[in-house]
């Protein structure tokens, strides 16, 4: 079973930029892979999923200021935040689905990292 661990996250002003990084011990070749957070008072949510077809999806308030990637060399997916705001303020966790997704609904994928932490200030 793919395992996921991710990093790069930190305290930063708000207007600044962080870059995520998930690496996997496989990459899900007909799978979907994504990032989602968490943020105090709020459920899960989704934030940014690469489908299967390899086109990218954003939730609306990122769309613009985020960009989801991944690189299958590394075995890596990041994600690119650029233009922070205090409400982006969350634990951030990679997730994959070993199968078709449709949508960035967190309830789709069944394979999480531990999350990392993310503050804006």
């Amino acid at each position: 079973q793919v395992q996921l661990v991710e990093s790069g996250g930190d305290s930063v002003q708000a207007g600044g930029s962080l870059t995520l990084s998930c690496t996997a011990s496989s990459m899900y070749k007909n799978g979907c892979m994504g990032w989602f957070r968490q943020r105090p008072q709020w459920p899960r949510e989704g934030v940014a999923v690469i489908l299967s077809d390899g086109t990218p999806t954003y939730r609306d308030d990122v769309a613009g200021r985020f960009t989801i990637s991944r690189d299958n060399t590394k075995n890596t997916l990041y994600l690119q935040m650029n233009s922070l705001k205090p409400e982006d303020t969350a634990i951030y966790s990679c997730a994959a689905v070993a199968g078709y997704c449709f949508s960035i609904h967190p309830q789709d994928f069944d394979v999480w990292g531990q999350g990392t932490q993310v503050t804006v200030s």
